[in-house]
């Protein structure tokens, strides 16, 4: 494996203000009051947090026991499953750890599973049959459990965050949710992110990139390839943020070079993310 220069920790301009509708982009933030959402100003013209830029070697596993073995700048783990003891040992060999968990919809074997309302959950996800879609526009309602979930992330010392399903509003979701219940959320949890030293990763939802990219510090995606939409991606790089993605269906040979063109960091692995993989770096 060729390994890469290592992530660096750059002071740089970012926008870290949470949007709602007809709220300025500039410097906001939301808090959840009760049962309302309140937009306030705040001051903040540099980020602290950590900022991955393009090209970074990663690794992602998800299922099955950790391989720390791995000489990548980046791993991306379980939130819930990767103990503080791990995540410490893959920091002391010099990778920086994203640790995911899912933000838009409800997983029955979660720890936490228990606080969430009944009044969110809504379909089934189509092809997890043990996960429901979560009503995003009630806010007030998730706050408590995701900032739970990110004060875990705090606490068991991860670099930044991968909240997934992010893209609920374009789901068979059971709740009618609109492209502005989602921005509204998903610039919620960057500010709250941001709001504890986190990077924060926006998970595929390309169609709404152009919103989100000066709220989010990466990108991860999954079959941008296969699917052909790479070029959404693109506003991440051009602003010195870092792409990171998979294929399932393809193979190597078939988006390698395009990959590494477009300064995206890609991998070949199984739907199951087991941590078998054929990096583009090799």
């Amino acid at each position: 494996m060729s390994c890469v220069q290592k992530a660096e920790e750059p002071l740089a301009e970012q926008q870290t203000g949470v949007i709602l509708e007809n709220v300025s982009a500039q410097n906001v933030t939301v808090s959840v009051v009760e049962d309302s959402v309140q937009v306030k100003t705040v001051e903040r013209a540099r980020s602290n947090w950590w900022m991955p830029r393009p090209s970074l070697s990663w690794q992602w596993q998800l299922m099955g026991e950790l391989n720390e073995e791995y000489d990548v700048d980046v791993y991306d783990v379980d939130l819930f499953d990767t103990s503080k003891e791990s995540i410490a040992a893959l920091k002391a060999k010099g990778s920086r750890v994203i640790c995911y968990f899912s933000a838009g919809s409800y997983e029955d074997w979660r720890s936490d599973e228990a606080d969430f309302s009944d009044d969110v959950l809504g379909n089934t996800l189509e092809g997890w049959e043990d996960e429901k879609w979560l009503d995003i526009s009630r806010i007030e309602l998730l706050a408590p459990v995701m900032r739970k979930r990110l004060d875990l992330a705090v606490e068991k010392g991860c670099d930044g965050v991968e909240p997934d399903n992010v893209d609920g509003y374009a789901n068979d979701n059971g709740f009618s949710l609109t492209a502005q219940d989602q921005l509204g959320y998903n610039k919620w949890l960057a500010a709250e992110a941001h709001e504890r030293v986190l990077a924060i990763g926006l998970k595929n939802d390309v169609d709404q990139i152009l919103e989100l990219v000066n709220d989010f510090d990466f990108a991860v995606n999954e079959q941008c390839f296969e699917y052909g939409e790479c070029e959404l991606l693109l506003p991440f790089v051009e602003r010195e943020k870092a792409v990171f993605g998979v294929e399932y269906e393809l193979e190597p040979e078939e988006f390698c070079e395009r990959a590494k063109s477009m300064r995206l960091s890609w991998l070949k692995m199984e739907y199951d993310l087991d941590g078998g993989r054929i990096s583009c770096d090799e």
